[in-house]
């Protein structure tokens, strides 16, 4: 399981351990209207699902901005970011920030995102929420990058996650 702290203090995440290479699960989501979303499994689009522990923290909401920016242009690939968020809160954040190129989403209701990536913490202050984690997924399920961050207080790879879409892409972009 991959190593996470929280301020400089351990905690454990729970699940199943994906690593690259494998391929995805898929899994069905809650958006802020209350419809659900399936992430995961094979798709049209290439994938790209980040975890945040709440939309509601200053990082969290910088990473989504960053990644809602990152993605205007990109008309090939989906993008979620994934929290334990109730889908009330992520349609204000969304509409507030005017958040429109990614997909919010929420797993409270069975964590079963967080148990199928392995990127649901179990122990310290934030127990029950889920990892700062990044998974490039291309469109036959396989996952094509993973970065789970160490430091849960820190900002994923930005420039990984924007090199493994190259890749995923091919020559001609997305």
């Amino acid at each position: 399981m991959s190593k996470v702290t929280l301020n400089g203090e351990a905690v454990k995440l729970v699940g199943d351990e994906l690593s690259v290479g494998d391929y995805a699960p898929e899994v069905e989501l809650v958006l802020a209207d209350l419809k659900t979303l399936k992430v995961g499994g094979s798709s049209e689009k290439i994938q790209v699902i980040a975890t945040v522990p709440s939309l509601d923290t200053g990082v969290c909401a910088m990473e989504t901005k960053k990644f809602n920016e990152k993605m205007a242009n990109l008309k090939n690939v989906n993008f979620s970011v994934v929290s334990m968020d109730l889908p009330f809160a992520l349609g204000r954040f969304c509409g507030a920030e005017n958040i429109k190129n990614i997909n919010a989403l929420s797993d409270f209701r069975c964590k079963e995102f967080g148990k199928k990536y392995g990127v649901l913490i179990d122990s310290g202050a934030l127990k029950g929420l889920l990892a700062r984690a990044i998974f490039v997924i291309d469109k036959d399920s396989k996952i094509i990058y993973k970065e789970v961050v160490s430091e849960i207080t820190k900002e994923p790879n930005y420039d990984g996650v924007i090199k493994a879409l190259n890749l995923g892409c091919g020559p001609r972009g997305c």
